[in-house]
């Protein structure tokens, strides 16, 4: 039996095959007999062991991309590039290479973690004082550049080892052959109908003989298996040219960017009245990035830098609860739980006011992560009683910042006036975002978490490209505030709160996480964080664990607004009551909702030399190993 059938009979042999809930309550009951028997079940699903390695994704097909690459011995990255690739089919409403995100990297080589922006930027051409909300959140004048594609070939140039023909072939293949629409997506296209049929490029695709497709029907998008060839035969060419791997890359790169799907961007754009130029593409750069960093109770935890404000709110918020002892108070404790909603709102109050796009902000990263400032915060958490949402404070660096409060009168009167903004310009949570992790033979480890924004983005297909583009545009990751560092600006990278996490101890990876859910990324992954190291829960556990997520009305923007939690109802009743007499204010939902994210992570115990995968139940993630 050659290597190849072996490894591939290792990756038939091992596969733990399970079903998601998509948000159905369970009440599952341990089967085992003995003293467990008719004991509610620690996790509904079983934490996925790998050996070699493992990739956790927001499908079982996109994961199955990525295994497939990695049996093939390739590495991290290239596995990611396929799982990124393949996931255009799998959540075309969460994710594209049309999309915008960001990567974390670790290197085994160099013993290094690195992060990369994948973040486009709004066209040049636009007039902010004509924008609307609703011109902001769907359309053609919502897209931004496309970061996502450029980013995976970015990373595969530095640090794959395969050809992009190779690694895109499990994407190409779904998308010219198709495969069984799952209900999750199904019930995706259905409710978006309105908006998908708007426009014909768009209707095609999604509403194939003018309706929404049924589960379990054959889907395909034979345009996008088309942009992907042509990518795959520009590099191709370039190496039948003798030109080396890099500038192969290269030149699928500048295909898209540069060459002639950025002339049928710019075409369609034209014919639509839209902004978006091929300029605007021929610009782009994806960009290398220092992590942001900061340490947890023995852990090195790196994660996105601005543009994302994620990287920067999870790390704030462990900075400001490492003074207190959660393990000591427990999992679902009333106190665990209070304090962990505290650091989220005192550490967004500043995430806010100080985090935007480096090229227009100079954004106080080394105040804003400073420990002396996180215990200087700290005494804004009363440990008894919910706190208002809070004023920004003043990070070590922030009064020099430049683009920092630089509206004509200040922004102090604009923080402290009630919001008189009507209701419909309050920008709603968005949870349309993907997320994945991957762990290789060779000790290297990807996160990476692509977003189209909202649900399908703008509801946009580019011409003929099969590509739909991220509404980078909506508020939330804009400010409606004129005078707000994150207000409409062309040429400017809107903010996303993507921040795909890896946690190293001694040097080594821990954890490798990540997580959808646009405002609650940095609060689901505060929660994984904190279930893995404070609480010792293991992989699936911890990611299937309850879980809330904070929002504000109007919008964290806002010191002052009003702060709710919306709360899974596994979490037992009397720390419910708990924090409602603390003063907190608590939605219940169901055993499983999606309005909490979905996690998708791997948790290595190093005393072991075991790596265990979780993905999570809430939507359709999975994870596989060999």
């Amino acid at each position: 039996m050659s290597r190849m059938t072996r490894r591939a009979a290792m990756v038939a042999a091992v596969l733990a095959i399970a079903g998601t809930t998509g948000g159905v309550a369970l009440r599952g009951q341990d089967p085992d007999g003995g003293a467990g028997r008719g004991r509610p079940l620690p996790m509904y699903r079983p934490s996925v062991p790998g050996v070699h390695g493992l990739v956790a994704a927001g499908h079982p097909l996109a994961a199955m991309a990525g295994l497939q690459v990695l049996a093939k011995g390739g590495n991290a990255v290239d596995a990611a590039v396929a799982v990124g690739a393949a996931l255009n089919m799998m959540e075309p409403q969460m994710n594209g290479i049309g999309g915008n995100g960001f990567m974390t990297v670790f290197d085994r080589k160099s013993g290094r973690v690195y992060s990369l922006s994948m973040a486009g930027a709004a066209p040049k051409a636009i007039d902010p004082s004509t924008m609307t909300p609703e011109r902001l959140g769907s359309g053609i004048d919502a897209a931004i550049v496309p970061g996502n594609l450029g980013g995976y070939l970015t990373a595969l140039q530095r640090f794959g080892t395969m050809s992009l023909a190779d690694v895109v072939a499990p994407a190409v293949d779904y998308a010219e052959r198709g495969y069984p629409i799952d209900p999750t997506l199904a019930t995706a296209i259905a409710r978006a109908r309105k908006n998908l049929e708007r426009f014909p490029t768009t209707a095609k695709i999604f509403l194939p003989e003018g309706r929404a497709p049924e589960a379990g029907e054959i889907w395909k998008n034979p345009d996008l298996g088309a942009t992907l060839r042509k990518l795959a035969e520009a590099e191709q060419g370039a190496l039948k040219a003798g030109r080396p791997r890099g500038e192969a890359i290269q030149a699928a790169f500048d295909r898209f960017y540069r060459g002639d799907i950025a002339q049928e961007f710019e075409r369609f754009f034209k014919e639509q009245h839209g902004l978006l130029t091929a300029a605007d593409l021929a610009g782009f750069r994806a960009v290398w990035q220092e992590p942001v960093h900061t340490t947890y109770r023995g852990y090195d935890v790196y994660s996105s830098a601005p543009t994302s404000r994620g990287g920067l709110e999870l790390a704030m918020q462990l900075n400001l609860v490492e003074g207190f002892d959660l393990a000591k108070m427990g999992p679902n404790s009333p106190e665990a739980l209070h304090l962990l909603m505290e650091a989220i709102k005192v550490a967004k109050a500043d995430v806010y006011r100080y985090v935007g796009d480096p090229a227009f902000t100079d954004v106080p990263i080394d105040g804003l992560l400073s420990k002396s400032y996180a215990d200087a915060r700290r005494r804004l958490i009363q440990i008894d009683k919910a706190g208002p949402y809070p004023m920004p404070g003043a990070p070590p660096g922030a009064a020099a910042a430049r683009g920092v409060g630089r509206a004509p009168a200040g922004l102090e009167a604009f923080f402290r006036a009630p919001d008189a903004r009507p209701f419909t310009e309050r920008y709603e949570r968005e949870y349309d975002t993907t997320s994945f992790s991957i762990i290789d033979q060779y000790g290297n480890a990807v996160a990476c978490t692509p977003t189209l924004g909202g649900g399908f983005g703008t509801g946009v297909v580019v011409g003929g490209t099969g590509l739909l583009l991220n509404n980078g545009m909506r508020l939330g990751s804009t400010s409606p505030y004129p005078g707000d560092v994150n207000y409409v600006r062309g040429g400017q990278i809107p903010l996303l709160n993507n921040s795909p996490t890896i946690v190293l101890k001694d040097g080594r990876v821990a954890m490798v996480f990540g997580s959808p859910g646009g405002e609650t990324i940095g609060q689901t992954e505060f929660q994984m964080l904190v279930n893995v190291i404070d609480f010792h829960l293991p992989a699936q556990q911890a990611v299937e664990h309850p879980r809330f997520a904070l929002d504000a009305d109007p919008s964290f923007y806002k010191p002052g607004s009003a702060v709710s939690a919306t709360m899974e109802n596994r979490v037992p009743a009397a720390a419910v009551e708990a924090l409602r007499r603390m003063g907190h204010t608590i939605n219940l939902t169901s055993d499983f909702t999606s309005a909490v994210g979905g996690m998708q992570g791997i948790v290595v115990d190093l005393e072991k030399g075991t790596m265990l995968a979780g993905a999570d139940p809430r939507r359709t993630g999975y994870a596989v190993g060999y």
